[in-house]
């Protein structure tokens, strides 16, 4: 993997890649440091809904569920 970080005096760069990744597809990724990810890239919204279920009466039977039939 390569990882850099340059200050470029000019429109145009040039990028040499390692010989073992000649003829892989490849990512490169171009931002400005300042402008970082976006922010709604990065929150996720996670939500829980709790199920409702009457454990009244319940008993855990081990044996049953470790049956292998």
């Amino acid at each position: 993997m390569l990882h850099t970080t340059i200050t470029p005096n000019e429109k145009t760069i040039s990028v040499v890649i390692p010989e073992n990744y000649v003829g892989k597809e490849i990512e490169m990724i171009v931002f400005a440091k300042d402008e970082g990810l976006a922010k709604h890239a990065l929150q996720k919204k996670v939500t829980f809904e709790a199920l409702a279920i009457d454990t009244k009466g319940y008993q855990f039977n081990r044996d049953e569920a470790n049956d292998r039939r």
